[in-house]
């Protein structure tokens, strides 16, 4: 089913969205910061994909669940979604466990 692969990536990022608005991980607290943050990295991340597509490292393998949309040849529309995805998860993972662990201190420094 072509599209299920993107539309299970733009599910998983509302999903991570979902959770960073609820407990007010990164967007709340600096949105511009995290725009910023999440493009820097998928633009890396872009071009050490075409690196690798260059070297012939990386190929684009041929799935019945993605659109078909080339941005450049093995480079289907689907990856920069992904790549922007991944470093939002990122980024919430890193505030939440950063929270996790600062709660944890203040409460071992008042016991």
């Amino acid at each position: 089913m072509p599209g299920l692969y993107l539309l299970a990536i733009l599910l998983s990022f509302g999903g991570i969205a979902a959770i960073d608005a609820r407990w007010r991980l990164v967007v709340r607290d600096a949105p511009i910061r995290t725009a910023i943050t999440v493009v820097v990295g998928t633009l890396f991340f872009v071009v050490w994909d075409l690196v690798g597509i260059a070297t012939g490292v990386f190929v684009k393998g041929d799935s019945p669940l993605l659109i078909g949309v080339e941005l450049a040849p093995h480079l289907p529309l689907e990856e920069p979604v992904f790549l922007a995805f991944l470093c939002y998860l990122a980024l919430v993972a890193w505030a939440a466990a950063e929270r996790m662990l600062r709660r944890r201190r203040a409460r071992t420094e008042h016991s």
